[in-house]
């Protein structure tokens, strides 16, 4: 057996005590388990099913209230009443109301290097950028987890991606990513880890590297990993957490499954177009799409390096008449650090809207559903037929630059008027 291993390969191995390969079916140990508004009622009611007095990890058990908050009707207002009452029962860790959304919340203040994470929402895997194996599972799985502090996993052999070269100006890991998806398909890389690494993800801030790992779901995969280095140590410094800084390096010996070349000059301002995230164009080749909204914010591009771009391009500048912008910071944190940067009066003079830290309208819930036959340009995760709340809506996905620079354009574009 080799001693040459992906990333995915050892943080499993550490948590099984063995030397795991690709495909193997395992009992892994799990650090931190978590669900959300829409997917914890059901893990609720499975853990009970389940007849345990208590969560094997109460303090690292997290309920997040954030796909629908506030609560737009009272269906859900009950369901966060469940989680709300499961979490003072048990004592498991409640992030309510405005604290944020579940991904930047774990980021933020949960998750640590060489941890395994799972969690009811498939974009846990925005954690795989701290060199944690994140990964999202059904509610019944993640019951099991809260019970047990364990899960099956099969290993997931891992695609490496390496990014060489220099980004042109304007252009961000969003696009990278979308380059990518667009490049091997919405389920290009089924059950795969995708490993980032090069100099180009080497000399990545750490919101970039978020924005690549909360996407590797929407090629298929299990999760995206990438390697621990100084720019990990400092962000968990900023996070009061450099203690569990742990270095995770990737074999240049270890077997990968494909390994996927860019160079980072190729990448322009990419868009997805409806219905599919593979469905990618050039930004510059969609200015006959007019837009009637423009949402910046979410798990993928709600961090306040993303609104910093949004703001350099809103100053001094409107959104164009028919718009609606809408702005909703990933966290309280990121929403405080906007406060005091200026830029909430930035796009307030934009003619912005904003909502609490949260998901907003991605999941078409609540905040910003379209109408019939409307187009918005989003900067989530995700843009299937309907996730905005409506199947006659359309959705297309961009960075911050883009959406930005559409929001005062009035249709999609790279290039301000």
């Amino acid at each position: 057996m080799s001693l040459h291993q992906t990333l995915a390969q050892k943080i499993i191995s550490a948590h099984t005590d063995k030397n795991v390969v690709p495909n193997e079916l395992v009992i892994a140990r799990v650090d931190v388990a978590a669900v959300q508004d829409g997917t914890g009622p059901l893990t609720i009611q499975e853990f009970k099913k389940l007849g345990k007095e208590k969560l094997a990890n109460p303090k690292r058990t997290i309920l997040f209230i954030d796909h629908a908050a506030p609560s737009p009707r009272k269906e859900l207002s009950n369901t966060h009443c469940t989680i709300r009452e499961f979490a003072k029962e048990y004592g498991a860790v409640l992030s309510d109301i405005g604290e944020g959304v579940c991904h930047q919340r774990l980021i933020e203040s949960f998750v640590n290097p060489n941890e395994i994470l799972v969690g009811a929402d498939s974009h846990t895997c925005t954690s795989g950028a701290l060199g944690a194996f994140a990964t999202g599972m059904g509610s019944t799985d993640i019951a099991v987890a809260f019970a047990l502090g364990k899960t099956w996993l099969k290993v997931p052999s891992s695609y490496k991606i390496v990014v060489t070269g220099k980004f042109r100006e304007n252009v961000t890991s969003k696009d990278l990513m979308l380059h990518l998806i667009g490049m091997i398909g919405a389920d290009g890389a089924t059950y795969k880890a995708l490993e980032f690494t090069g100099d180009t993800i080497h000399n990545m801030e750490m919101n970039e590297r978020f924005t690549l790992a909360n996407m590797a779901v929407e090629a298929g995969a299990k999760c995206g990993l990438f390697e621990t280095d100084e720019k990990t140590k400092a962000y968990l410094k900023e996070k009061g957490r450099e203690d569990k800084f742990v270095e995770l390096k990737i074999d240049p010996e270890a077997e990968y499954e494909r390994i996927i070349e860019i160079k980072a000059e190729d990448i322009v301002p990419t868009v997805s177009c409806p219905h599919t995230v593979d469905n990618t164009k050039a930004a510059r080749e969609l200015n006959n799409v007019k837009v009637n909204q423009v949402f910046i914010g979410t798990c993928t591009n709600g961090r306040i390096e993303d609104l910093r771009i949004a703001a350099k391009v809103l100053k001094g500048r409107k959104k164009a008449d028919d718009v609606r912008l809408i702005i909703v910071p990933a966290s309280p944190t990121i929403y405080k650090q906007a406060v005091q940067e200026g830029l909430l009066e930035i796009f307030i003079d934009a003619g912005a809207s904003f909502l609490p830290a949260g998901c907003g309208p991605c999941v078409g819930v609540h905040g910003g559903i379209l109408g019939d036959g409307e187009v918005c340009l989003a900067t989530q995760n995700r843009n299937f037929n309907g996730r905005m709340g409506n199947t006659k809506g359309f959705i297309y996905l961009s960075s911050p630059y883009v959406a930005a620079v559409s929001a005062v354009n009035g249709y999609i574009s790279d290039e301000l008027k």
